[in-house]
């Protein structure tokens, strides 16, 4: 029989198993394959909060869902091909297969016991069978025959059935073996039988799908927009980490990180302990607490501090951000987002921490907040933020979120030449008087005058400081004048933010307005609705305190302004706030999980037909 050939533009895969059976490296190798034979690639890892959930249900069911092919700015919606490894992954999963998908399951795991874990009957795939092109597999059982010769035990033959399926979907797409066999040769070189049993794994399933003659093959068309240039895959939490790490090399300053651990920031916190040969110093905290009031310490001493945390942990450094917002040092803090409140969805995205982060502490406590949009502009953002803290002496709050952190695509590498320079505001010694709260006129930055350095002995602490000696004061006239210069030098970065852009056609009547996470599945959807002859804009906020000095500009070109985000309309109260002379469409959600472009184009043509 000739094997069927689809010819596409994209494609969606997702892996679904349990906790423990790999899906996340499965998913990695993918996308990582993809992305070295030129695809532009964007992954979803989607995984429970508990390191062992019960095996075999839904709630303990572990996902990895990539969306591969041309032109491509987010994970996808519904999955070309689903890799089900139990009934629980096909249950938890079978909403977000298109109609007519493929299916691959393991009949091995796919038992009686396992039905009744997962909480469905067994004839439920008589339905499947019919709605889709179902590809039964015995891939336990298989995989334990192809390694039988490797004297490895049961169990261990089986942990290699997600190498297995790996290579079955390879052969589905084409992609070759040679990546994911020389990371497994790398990462096992202490443990070589471990490496090959993978290796025999991911053939045999690659081997085994080339003898399906049911089962159908996708040309993938690649992209023909990346540019030219060195890149690799990049998660938000790594790019956060490499952008604070390249602002500290471009100011010529040490780094410091304090932080305590927690889901799903801890990845930025474990990407600068291992960057020791670079000079950065990490601190693991006992608390959120002990984690910023170090970094504060190390911005006192002069290096570029941050401190990473999560909803939570943000609550709890709220009072040491005020802290840095009354000595006026330079650090970052990173929040990356998730679902809450108090533990709430740790593994979950979620975009509610907006107001936390711009009102979240006491008395008048401003502090400049950006977000990043995609997981490898963290790494612009964080730098970007390093620079405002290091150059207008203020905490700076960068908020990500887990979709952004654990997500992935492509990064085109930069030359640290081609980075922004940045001007640190620390007086060099031997210079004249130090004032420490003497401002720059322009940005009312205050010189950072190092502890140690002699003459520019001085106080600081969270008691308010009396303007330019920076001696303790309880004038009452004084607290008013150093609150407004603590504002306006916030309210003073729009001369220094870019522009807000508009995206789309900005002859429509309509604005989508997003922030943050949102970017990836708005761009999509306003492209395709223009493509399909609608007319819409989109502009996107990275910038939040405060706004771009040109957004009223903006939102006054268009009549109707539809507001999308991953909370309860906080970006459209804020809006509503500072331009109170507009009307706001808020159009939410809460799942703990990102929009799709599907529903964003429905909620989008409902608003343009009026109805």
């Amino acid at each position: 029989m000739a094997k069927k050939i689809i010819e596409v533009d994209e494609v969606v895969v997702k892996f679904a198993g349990d906790s423990g059976d790999g899906m996340q490296l499965t998913g990695t190798q993918f996308s990582n394959t993809s992305a070295l034979i030129g695809d532009d690639v964007s992954t979803f890892p989607d995984y429970p909060a508990e390191i062992r959930a019960p095996q075999g249900t839904v709630g303990g069911v572990s996902g990895f869902q990539l969306h591969f092919g041309k032109i491509i700015d987010n994970p996808g919606d519904y999955c070309d091909v689903l890799v089900a490894m139990n009934p629980a992954a096909l249950k938890a999963n079978i909403r977000w297969v298109k109609d007519g998908g493929t299916i691959i399951i393991d009949t091995d795991s796919f038992t009686e016991k396992n039905f009744k874990k997962a909480g469905c009957l067994e004839d439920r795939l008589k339905d499947i069978y019919e709605d889709y092109n179902v590809i039964q597999a015995p891939v336990t059982s298989l995989t334990k025959e192809s390694l039988v010769s490797t004297g490895l035990d049961n169990r261990s033959m089986a942990r290699s059935k997600n190498m297995f399926t790996l290579g079955m979907v390879y052969c589905i797409f084409d992609r070759p073996l040679n990546h994911t066999e020389k990371f497994f040769d790398t990462k096992f070189a202490k443990k070589p039988e471990i490496a090959d049993a993978n290796k025999k794994a991911l053939r045999a399933g690659f081997n085994y799908a080339v003898t399906i003659h049911a089962m159908p093959s996708f040309r993938v068309h690649p992209s023909d927009t990346i540019e030219k240039g060195r890149y690799r895959n990049m998660n938000g939490n790594t790019a956060v980490a490499w952008g604070l790490l390249a602002a500290a090399e471009k100011a010529n300053l040490p780094f410091f990180l304090g932080s305590y651990p927690i889901t799903p920031a801890t990845e930025i916190l474990v990407e600068i302990a291992k960057r020791k040969d670079v000079g950065a110093k990490s601190f693991q905290a006992e608390d959120e607490i002990a984690g910023i009031v170090t970094s504060i310490g190390a911005s006192f001493v002069g290096n570029l501090a941050a401190t990473s945390t999560s909803g939570p942990g943000l609550a709890l450094k709220s009072e040491a951000i005020g802290l840095a917002v009354i000595t006026e040092l330079p650090l970052v803090i990173v929040n990356v987002q998730r679902g809450g409140p108090s533990t709430g969805l740790p593994t979950k995205t979620e975009q509610s921490d907006l107001f936390q982060a711009l009102y979240g502490r006491n008395g008048e406590s401003p502090v400049p907040v950006i977000a990043a949009s995609t997981p490898s502009n963290c790494f612009n953002y964080a730098f970007e933020a390093a620079k405002i803290a290091l150059e207008h002496m203020t905490p700076v709050l960068l908020l990500t979120d887990g979709f952004l952190a654990n997500g992935t695509e492509p990064w085109k590498i930069p030359a640290m030449a081609d980075m922004p320079e940045i001007k640190h505001k620390i007086k060099p010694a031997g210079d004249d008087e130090y004032l420490p709260y003497k401002r720059d006129p322009e940005t009312l930055a205050r010189e950072w005058g190092i502890p140690g350095t002699k003459g520019y002995e001085h106080r600081i602490g969270g008691l308010e400081k009396m303007d330019i000696t920076g001696n303790v004061s309880y004038v009452p006239e004084n607290h008013e004048v150093m609150t407004k210069y603590r504002d306006e030098k916030v309210q003073r970065l729009e001369n220094v933010y870019p522009e807000l852009e508009i995206e789309g056609n900005e002859d429509s009547d309509l604005l989508v307005i997003g922030w943050g996470s949102t970017y990836g599945h708005l761009t999509t959807a306003v492209r395709e609705l223009n493509n399909e002859g609608y007319k819409v804009a989109h502009s996107h906020f990275n910038y939040i305190n405060p706004l771009p000095k040109n957004t009223i500009d903006v939102l006054k070109k268009f009549k109707k302004h539809l507001v999308c985000e991953i909370n309860l309309g906080q970006f459209a109260g804020y809006l509503e706030m500072n331009h109170p002379d507009f009307e706001y469409v808020k159009y939410d959600k809460m799942q703990g999980l990102p929009f799709t472009v599907k529903e964003l184009k429905e909620k989008i043509k409902q608003l343009l037909e009026n109805k």
